[in-house]
C-alpha cells in the first residue's frame, strides 16, 4: 500500500468508510484524512476527536454548510468560487488553507475554476484575508489516463508558474499518473479497503 513520504501525502478519502474503519486506517500509520460530505465528516470527527487525525475537505462545498465546519478542517481542497470565498470569509476564526479546484477538462459535471478563468479568480480572491490560498487542485477523466496525463502535466505548469507549494490530484486508478508529475497530495480511496480487516 502506497504511503506518504516527503515527496507526497496520501489521503484516505473516507467517504465510505465507518468510524471504526478509519480507526483501523489510523492504526496502521495513516492520519489525514479527506471527507465529501460535511454531516458524515462531523459526525466521525466528532467520534475521532482523540485521534491525531488532519482533515481534508475534498468535496464540492455548498455555501450554507461552510459554517458548520470552516474552523474545524485543516485544508480546504475545493474552493471553485467567489460565492464560496465569502461565505469563508463570513464565518472563518483564522486563515484557512485552501486549494483553488480547477477544472482543465472542462467536463460540465465537474466542479472548479475554468483555466481561461484562473488569473481573473487569483487576482480577486486577494480579497479575502481569511483565505491562504496553498496550491489546485484537480481530477482527472475517468477511464481516460492519457487525458489524464495531460490534464496533470497541465497543472504541474500551473503550480510552477504560481510557485504554490501544493498540488492535489491523483486517486486510486491514476494516482501514479499524478506522482509522475509531482502531486503533493494524492486522494486515495478504495485502495484503502484492501487495508480494512
Amino acid at each position: 500500500m502506497i504511503k506518504s513520504n516527503e515527496l507526497y501525502k496520501v489521503i484516505c478519502a473516507s467517504k465510505y468508510f465507518t468510524s471504526d474503519e478509519i480507526k483501523n486506517i489510523y492504526a496502521q500509520g495513516y492520519n489525514d484524512f479527506g471527507e465529501n460530505q460535511v454531516q458524515s465528516m462531523i459526525e466521525k470527527m466528532d467520534v475521532l476527536k482523540d485521534l491525531n487525525i488532519t482533515w481534508h475537505f475534498i468535496g464540492h462545498l455548498q455555501t450554507n454548510k461552510v459554517k458548520y465546519m470552516i474552523n474545524r478542517i485543516d485544508m480546504l481542497h475545493t474552493l471553485d468560487r467567489i460565492s464560496l470565498a465569502k461565505m469563508i470569509q463570513k464565518h472563518a476564526n483564522h486563515k484557512i488553507d485552501c486549494m483553488i479546484q480547477v477544472n482543465i477538462s472542462q467536463e460540465t459535471q465537474k466542479s472548479g475554476v475554468l483555466l481561461e478563468n484562473l488569473a481573473e479568480f487569483l487576482i480577486e480572491i486577494k480579497n479575502y484575508d481569511k483565505i491562504n490560498i496553498v496550491g489546485f487542485m484537480t481530477m482527472g477523466v475517468f477511464d481516460d489516463i492519457e487525458r489524464t496525463n495531460d490534464i496533470f502535466h497541465q497543472m504541474n505548469i500551473l503550480k510552477e508558474k504560481y510557485q504554490y507549494p501544493y498540488l492535489s490530484m491523483g486517486m486510486t486508478d491514476d494516482y501514479e499518473v499524478a506522482i509522475k508529475h509531482h502531486a503533493t497530495h494524492l486522494r486515495i480511496g478504495r485502495l484503502f479497503k484492501t487495508m480494512i480487516k
